[in-house]
């Protein structure tokens, strides 16, 4: 977690990312540069997407700043790829989704029965198509639908199993990909003092305070995981964020009004 990965994944060694650590990359502290269309950068081969990511300048020092991009989840992937030897859909499935009984968890495009069970994606503005089941991020779809950014969908029932399984890690099946290592580093701020806090991919939900002990994590259609180790309790909400405005405000408001009545 903490090495720089330059001391292991020769793809980087030499490059401003082989300073940055993997623990930094899931606090967003890594100084990689802000989002941007990748096609506009590297044009539209995956290689050179992968090339391009992985060799460019940071936007600054690692550890420096909390500053959220999507490149960090991208990256992450590529990482986990190098490591297993896998491509992404097969290691996630393999580690995670089927031990742990997530049997309509995968990236998509999605089958209909399963698509009609998640939260909508998004209103495609270069078509105007409403997307469902399909990947609202358009350097995910350049990338076949399957990498670290975008393209994972799931329903309640699978949401569920996985959220208690963070609640009592020690009840996950071995061959799971975490643990009561990970969950307690993932709902623990791991960001020093930087601000806004973060623990591993989940921060502290906005309006809540240490002692309710309650983690968020969003989904870019809007969905919520909420999950309180003090209260032992969680919650979801399968929601759209853009699948009819770009407006975020009244979900925001639905977010608000949801996480208060279920941590009170």
């Amino acid at each position: 977690m903490d090495a720089p990965l330059g001391t292991f994944w020769s793809e980087v060694t030499g490059h401003p990312l082989g300073a940055v650590t993997a623990r930094q990359l899931l606090t967003h502290t890594a100084g990689l540069p802000l989002r941007a269309q990748l096609k506009n950068l590297y044009g539209a081969d995956p290689d050179g997407i992968r090339r391009g990511v992985l060799h460019e300048a940071l936007n600054r020092p690692p550890g420096e700043a909390i500053e959220y991009t999507d490149r960090a989840a991208l990256i992450l992937g590529y990482l986990a790829e190098h490591l297993s030897g896998q491509s992404l859909d097969q290691l996630c499935e393999t580690r995670t989704w089927l031990p742990l009984g997530m049997d309509s968890t995968r990236f998509g495009p999605l089958p209909a029965d399963i698509a009609v069970r998640c939260a909508p994606t998004e209103l495609d503005q270069e078509t105007g198509t409403h997307l469902k089941g399909i990947a609202h991020d358009f350097s995910a779809r350049l990338l076949g639908g399957v990498c670290g950014i975008a393209g994972t969908f799931t329903v309640l029932d699978d949401l569920a199993v996985f959220l208690r399984y963070m609640l009592a890690p020690t009840t996950a099946p071995a061959e799971a990909g975490f643990g009561a290592e990970w969950s307690t580093h993932s709902l623990t701020v791991q960001t020093g003092g930087l601000q806004p806090e973060r623990g591993l991919f989940w921060h502290p939900a906005p309006g809540t305070t240490h002692e309710q002990d309650v983690w968020v994590h969003y989904g870019f259609t809007g969905t919520g995981m909420w999950i309180s180790p003090t209260q032992d309790r969680w919650a979801v909400l399968l929601t759209n964020k853009l699948y009819y405005t770009r407006d975020r405000q009244p979900l925001t408001n639905i977010r608000n009004a949801f996480r208060k009545l279920g941590f009170a």
